[in-house]
This record gives structure tokens, sequence and C-alpha cells, in this order.
């Protein structure tokens, strides 16, 4: 299976393993709760996934990597302890609280969530020291004496034995206590991982052209070269810092995450192409409904890749704008219940109202992020949302803190906003005036739409404000789609003639 799937398959049993029956008492015991292993290449995802679960059913998330423990810091170190038996004194070997097991208490007590996944990275990677512990915890959810919080469901990852050298195989006894689930890369599902996470596009197009080029993994004359999704994602992340700080991204700096000469001669080449398009389109312009005529005569004589890239450009500008704009609207929002409460309020009260709704969302962004739950979208929309409701708190110190100036005050954020909204609906717009112009003989307005459709931004912001020009297309490859499927139906009834 992919990483999408798996993600999907855990999801499912986490909710089951945490559902409850009429007592309050897990439907499943702890006992029967099968621990997940997933096992799969490295640089898939398997850790990015475990916190999009954590967030997605708000519950905590501990996670560890298991290659540097040792049975002391795993099971916990021994101690003497005096005990009574019938009446007579013993000294009994007992153990300190496991590190892991620790620090899942501490999650709960400092972010009051009470479930989570407690993830151990690399398990079969584990120490000689330590393995013979693991049947023990995977059954029962103990290390030592002390046992996994109820409540929390263990999940487990590692890589093959061709992947990594220290693997140590589990045995049958060890599997037939887990459920395996064998992961492998897929580009489709990490596309749409790239595009909602913001990759820079250049990479994105780049391996839209060369699929090949996104997992490989290979024993060479060199030594052992490896390009993977963490490195591609790491990639994007570097080359946009560089972009910021006006510095060249080379073959050098490629090469450090992507460990195959092959593919980084490639992508080098292509990213120097790519900036050449960037410099020769006017991304700006474009999306201002400016584009000049010279401009649009290129793109249609463009060749495909070229063609390729130039949406990719427009596209991740626009998406960009949008999740911007989308999440400028929910932080907006987050406040507004506990804004309309305070009607009435005047003076020191409304400043002290003000003042904890400000700290209620300071106290869930630390609870959220304690949890290890929280996404760097969600914690910009509450960061912003304490910073609106200071702003706001400081302008009403500075005139009449009354209830009727603070609703001005965001009324007056809201309609800036709606504002800013209106002007990215001009831009997409804009887009389709311009696709049309350059692609209308192509299939780069099928890959637009399309990309509109998948990408959960663009699809909340095209729900919310509409867009004449994306249900136009939309029914013409809805109608384009159902001609072909009757053309193919009516080969299939000639064929069996």
């Amino acid at each position: 299976m992919n990483i999408k799937q798996a993600k999907e398959y855990i999801e499912q049993t986490v909710r089951i393993y945490l559902k409850k029956d009429e007592l309050s008492d897990y439907v499943i015991p702890v006992v029967r709760q099968r621990p997940i292993f997933m096992l799969g290449a490295p640089g898939v995802g398997k850790t990015a996934i475990m916190e999009q679960i954590a967030e997605e059913l708000s519950i905590a998330l501990v996670s560890y990597s298991m290659t540097h423990h040792t049975r002391q810091s795993a099971i916990g170190l021994p101690f003497i302890k005096k005990q009574i038996y019938d009446g007579k004194e013993f000294d009994v070997t007992e153990y300190t609280m496991s590190e892991i097991i620790a620090s899942v208490y501490e999650t709960m007590e400092e972010s009051g969530i009470k479930e989570g996944i407690l993830f151990l990275d690399e398990i079969n990677c584990v120490s000689e020291t330590l393995a013979p512990s693991m049947l023990q915890f995977l059954q029962y959810k103990v290390f030592g004496r002390h046992k996994v919080p109820e409540g929390w469901v263990i999940v487990t990852a590692g890589n093959p034995p061709e992947y990594n050298r220290a693997v140590r195989e589990f045995d049958v006894a060890v599997l037939d206590r887990l459920k395996v689930l064998n992961v492998e890369p897929d580009y489709s599902v990490f596309r749409e991982y790239a595009l909602e996470q913001g990759l820079h596009p250049a990479i994105v197009s780049f391996l839209d052209m060369k699929r090949d080029c996104f997992y490989r993994i290979e024993n060479t004359v060199g030594g052992r070269s490896y390009v993977t999704a963490r490195g591609w994602e790491d990639l994007s992340d570097i080359i946009k810092l560089y972009e910021e700080e006006g510095l060249k991204a080379d073959d050098t700096l490629i090469g450090q995450y992507i460990n195959n000469e092959g593919v980084v001669r490639e992508f080098d080449a292509y990213y120097d192409l790519y900036n050449k398009y960037r410099r020769d389109y006017r991304i700006n312009e474009i999306l201002k409904g400016q584009a000049p005529a010279a401009v649009t005569e290129r793109a249609k004589k463009a060749s495909f890749d070229e063609r390729l890239s130039l949406l990719s450009m427009l596209m991740d500008r626009l998406r960009q704008d949008i999740k911007d704009n989308i999440l400028r609207l929910d932080y907006v929002a987050l406040p507004a219940a506990a804004l309309k409460s305070m009607e009435g309020l005047s003076g020191r009260e409304l400043i002290d109202a003000i003042e904890g709704a400000a700290g209620e969302n300071r106290k869930r962004l630390s609870a959220l992020k304690r949890a290890g739950a929280l996404s760097k979208d969600e914690e910009h929309k509450l960061k912003r949302a304490v910073r609106l409701l200071e702003d706001m708190k400081k302008k009403l110190l500075d005139s009449e803190p009354d209830f009727e100036n603070l609703k001005s005050l965001y009324n007056s954020e809201v309609e800036r906003l709606r504002t800013e909204s209106g002007k990215t609906a001009d831009r997409l717009h804009n887009l389709f005036v311009f696709a049309e112009q350059a692609f209308a003989e192509g299939n780069e307005l099928l890959i637009l739409v399309t990309e509109l459709t998948v990408n959960p931004y663009t699809s909340r912001f095209i729900a919310r404000f509409g867009s004449a020009d994306y249900e136009r297309h939309q029914k013409e490859l809805m109608i384009t789609e159902r001609q072909v499927d009757m053309q193919k139906q009516a080969r299939e009834l000639l064929n069996n003639i």
C-alpha cells in the first residue's frame, strides 16, 4: 500500500481502539489491541502521517526513535526496595519508570489530552539487550513494571533489512502480535502532499516529467545512492531560503539532499531552465490581467514541457495567495464567538475579557504543541488570532474601551480580508483568461481545473467565493469525459458483436 492508504488504515484503527462502550470501557481490551507496524523504505513519510493523524483526531502524539535506546533507558534503572512478605522484610529489585512511559505521562499532564499515539520508529533496530523485552511490550504494552496508559495506541515503524544493516528481523512470535503494513513509495500521493504543503514548484514540475527520479535506492560502483521523498521536501525548504537570500542553489547544494549523480545533474539543468522561464514570463503581470501580447504568443508556441513549467509557476503563486487568504479568514473567525459574548461590556471588564480570550487561544496553542498534534497552519492560525485580539485591546486602551468600538475594529479587519479575497478571485479569473488564450488547444486547462479541484485550499476558496470560469470549464470537461466514456462503451459493444 502507499503512505496515504497506510494513513487511512492507521486512523481507522486508532478510532476503533479508542471506541468505548456504555460503561466508558474500551471495547477492545488493551491486551488485544495489536500494535501497528509500518514496514517501508526510508523517507516515504511514515513519521509525517503520524503528526497528521494526531492533529485530525485531536489526540496527543509521543514519538521516539528506538535506535538510541538501551535496555536501561527504555525499561528503567533497577533499584533495591524493601518489601514485607508474610511478616518478613525482603530486598526486592524494582525499576524506575521508563523514559518513554514517563514522556507519555508528562504529555498528558502538560497538554490535558488523555488519549494519544505512542509512535516508536526504527523498532526493528533495537539494541541486542533490549530485543528480548520487546515481545512483552508489544503484547502487554509494558516497559519494565510500568504500563503504557490506557487510551494510548502503539504504532511502530521500521525499514526492511535491505535498506538498513542494523535491522533485526522479527520472528513469528513477534509478528503474530502486530498488524503489519507494507508501505511503498507512490509519486501520485507525494504530489498531492507536495502541493498541499507548498513544495517548490520547480521540484513538482520536474518530477511530473521525470517520475522515475522521485524515489531511488541503488547500489553503484561508488557506493549506495538514494533519492527519497524526504530528500525532495528538505531540498524544497533550502531552495526557498536560498532564493529569499539571493543565493544560487547549485548542484553542490542539490547533492546534499539528492544522493544520485544522475538525478542531481538532471534537476540542476531543469532548475536553471525553470529560472529562465521565471525571468522571461511575467507571472505577476499575467495574474494581474496585464500579460504582454508577446508573452501570450510565446506560450502558444512553447513546447509542452515549457508550458507545463509556466502553468506550474502560475498555479504555485495563486495557490500560495489562496492558502494565505483562507488561513487569514480562519484566524479572524476563530475569536468571533468569544467577541460576541462580550456585548454590553465596557471599560476594564471588556479589556479583561479580551485578554481572557487571548489567553484561551495561547493555552490551546501550548497544549496542542506539547501534545505533538499541532500543524504549522493551525499554529499560524492560533498565533494570528492572539495577535488580532492583542492589537484590538491595544487600540481600545488608546481610545474608548466599549463594545461598539470593539465591534468596529473587528468588522474593519473582516472587511479588509474580504477585499483581499476579491483581489485573489480576480487573479484566479485572470489565470483562466490567460490559459484560454495561450493553451486553448492543449491539455493545460484540464490540468488547471484538476489542480484547483484536488487542492484543499483552492477548492475551499472556490466553494466560498465561487468562480464562473472554473464552473464553466469543469462542466465542459465533464461533458468531454462523458463523451470519451460513451465512445469506449460503443467500441466494446462493437467488439462483442
